[in-house]
């Protein structure tokens, strides 16, 4: 496929409350699925019908009452797994089974104890048995990363002759480097045959802090979905975040990719998979962290007064946020206190600035952060004197 759509596959659902202590009920599922179908994506992995009756419903709810993105089921490449999964989505519009087997050499020695070439048999009755049920069926060779490129085609070109519509490549540890990922989707682009009627997608994890780079990487050599999940919450370190794929693709105009998210609904989306899911999302989190549009440094709070631009790449109000942050702290100068100052009611002049500024360092160095209520104190006690 050439055309430079990015299709959003969003696994929140499912990889994503995998994390211990994150599991949600049917009704928190087909919530945050409404959401998603807000949000503008193109897939929702509802969840994997095998694993629980719970999962089951919630997959088969989700089918029912979304419309507009596919609805994607998980199993393995085991036939009890996929006729379950095809049962759970009998009722979406858009039904896709992802089915899909190890492929690296740790995987095939010692956690399928099996060969190289019963992987691929495997893989093969596994596409061809979803087929018979959706149109729509999505392989995975778990563990891709460290898969041999060379043994990863012979994989792919095997389902990809079997049916198979999208081709997901996982670097299912986090291992891979960006360029080493971008370089396996490229070769399989130029090694297995027929590849370009089919959709190639990415799906990495975080281990080493590079899923978002390697999803990146991916599309520019080829992958035309990306795997994630909001807020990056997923197994272990986590998935690729959904915000900052998107973000990094509006940001890189010049890399020509498109995709259907509503961005100003990025930073609500984001407190409500935290609410439900009870994770806290880290402060400093890229786009949707509480910091991501503050600033305490007065170097940095100086060029955003003047021009928000200065240390700001991206508008708040584009992903939700009402307005960057001026937070007052020992590290804060003059133009931050007169910002904040004229916030709550006070134009200071340079002198009633100067005398503000000596007692707000007094209090700055106390505690962490001065309030407003801090510095109508510090304003009042001054103009009560003399200022």
């Amino acid at each position: 496929m050439s055309d430079n759509k990015i299709f959003i596959f969003d696994t929140t659902l499912r990889d994503g409350e995998q994390v211990p202590g994150c599991k949600l009920n049917t009704q928190q599922k087909l919530e945050i699925a409404r959401e998603l179908e807000r949000l503008g994506v193109d897939v929702i992995e509802a969840g994997f019908p095998i694993s629980s009756p719970g999962d089951f419903e919630a997959v088969a709810q989700i089918s029912t009452h979304i419309k507009n993105p596919i609805i994607c089921g998980l199993s393995r490449a085991v036939e009890k797994d996929i006729k379950t999964a095809a049962e759970a989505l009998k009722t979406a519009r858009r039904p896709r089974i992802h089915t899909g087997i190890g492929t690296s050499d740790s995987h095939v020695k010692f956690k399928l104890k099996t060969t190289r070439e019963k992987v691929i048999e495997r893989a093969v009755a596994a596409v061809k048995y979803a087929k018979s049920f959706v149109e729509d069926v999505e392989f995975y060779a778990e563990d891709a990363g460290r898969t041999d490129n060379e043994y990863l085609a012979r994989v792919i070109q095997a389902v990809v002759d079997a049916g198979a519509t999208v081709l997901n490549i996982p670097d299912t540890t986090g291992y891979c480097l960006p360029d080493e990922y971008g370089a396996k989707i490229a070769y399989l682009k130029a090694n297995v045959n027929g590849i370009d009627k089919t959709i190639l997608s990415t799906h990495c994890h975080n281990d080493l802090g590079l899923a978002t780079a390697n999803s990146i990487f991916g599309v520019r050599h080829g992958a035309r979905q990306i795997e994630c999940t909001i807020n990056g919450i997923g197994e272990r370190a986590g998935n690729t975040s959904l915000e900052e794929v998107v973000m990094v693709m509006r940001q890189h105009a010049h890399l020509g990719f498109h995709d259907n998210i509503n961005t100003k609904l990025l930073n609500p989306i984001s407190q409500l998979v935290s609410d439900r899911m009870g994770m806290p999302v880290q402060p400093n989190k890229a786009i949707v962290g509480t910091n991501a549009f503050a600033h305490s440094s007065g170097i940095h709070q100086d060029g955003v007064i003047k021009k928000r631009e200065t240390y700001e790449i991206i508008n708040p109000l584009d992903v939700g946020v009402d307005q960057s942050k001026i937070v007052l702290t020992a590290r804060s100068g003059r133009a931050a206190i007169a910002y904040r100052a004229k916030n709550i009611g006070y134009n200071l002049t340079k002198l009633e600035l100067d005398k503000v500024y000596e007692q707000f360092l007094q209090v700055a160095d106390r505690q962490k952060e001065v309030g407003d209520d801090d510095l109508t104190d510090i304003i009042g006690k001054l103009k009560g004197v003399a200022v």
